[in-house]
């Protein structure tokens, strides 16, 4: 069963820290109202104190005017222990000036590698010709593409999901798109962000077919059955709310129900080097407070233990 449902803190115990040593990181889309506000060396100051590895990208400017070079934010981060594990970039637009993969390949590329990235992706879907199956098997084709390229650089592409990724096919309506997607992709090109709430939004929308048919969705099957598949995840936390479309309103890491204690744990243990492959960031989308989010998240991940002693 998938793991969906604990008290917030369940799991501070003395046993061994559910989240590998050098592995939690932020999406510094959460925090783009301070990025916007102070500048990124305020902010990567906060998250050295609150006791964050790692950062992934929403954008290299943020809002801060460009005034700092892709050197100068690497530099930055290093300096403050943060290492730049990814970033996110639109696939495709329908203005050819926009930064995309579609449209600006190379750069995009070149610009990853100026970093240090090791993994480059989008939290685009493949929705670029629609919802059949046809359409995202086009998507595929491109994906493998930019993997390919990203490949020959040491980068692995990456797709981050929304809800909708786990919804069916408009043309074959048993087909699950997300499955599309991991079956037409090449798993040594392709690889895969789980963002955890969304896949736990995907589990409540989209566990039934529209006539009616149970098709149940766990989304820790999905990284248990590929787990090279899944370097990435996105620890977003939500509280249980059927009233909601997606069955969830988002709240800080460890004030909701979603049982990462459970959810982390299965996946560094039962899968190879589980421990040293995944990385785990946390996000909120719009955080009340997004410095107390960033801290709040930190200390909570860090206080569970796989077993109560």
């Amino acid at each position: 069963q998938t793991p969906a449902a604990a008290p917030a803190g369940r799991g501070h115990g003395r046993g061994r820290p559910v989240l590998p040593p050098g592995r939690l990181g932020i999406q510094l889309y959460s925090l783009r109202d301070q990025v916007a506000a102070l500048g990124f060396a305020p902010v990567f100051a906060e998250l050295e104190r609150f006791g964050y590895d790692e950062i992934e990208f929403a954008g290299y400017t943020q809002e801060t005017g460009g005034d700092i070079t892709l050197d100068q934010l690497r530099n930055l981060a290093a300096d403050h222990g943060l290492n730049p594990i990814g970033s996110h970039v639109n696939y495709y637009s329908d203005n050819p000036g926009d930064y995309t993969f579609a449209d600006n390949l190379t750069q995009v590329l070149d610009d990853a590698e100026t970093l240090g990235l090791k993994h480059i992706g989008t939290a685009s879907g493949p929705w670029r010709y629609g919802d059949t199956v046809d359409g995202w098997k086009r998507c595929a084709e491109e994906f493998n593409t930019y993997g390919a390229e990203a490949k020959k650089r040491g980068m692995k592409f990456y797709q981050h999901n929304h809800a909708e990724e786990f919804s069916f096919a408009s043309d074959q309506p048993d087909v699950r798109l997300y499955d599309v997607l991991l079956a037409e992709t090449d798993p040594e090109l392709v690889y895969l962000e789980m963002d955890i709430y969304w896949a736990f939004a995907g589990q409540f929308r989209f566990s039934v077919r529209a006539d009616g048919t149970p098709d149940p969705l766990d989304p820790l099957s999905y990284v248990l059955k590929q787990p090279h598949r899944y370097p990435l995840f996105h620890v977003k936390d939500g509280e249980h709310d059927e009233s909601q479309q997606d069955g969830y309103r988002m709240c800080d890491v460890g004030d909701g129900d979603i049982d990462y204690r459970t959810f982390i744990s299965e996946v560094t243990r039962r899968t190879h080097h589980g421990r040293r492959y995944h990385h785990w960031q946390t996000e909120h989308d719009n955080p009340v407070d997004s410095f107390e989010f960033a801290r709040k998240s930190s200390d909570h991940l860090h206080k569970l233990r796989e077993k109560d002693c």
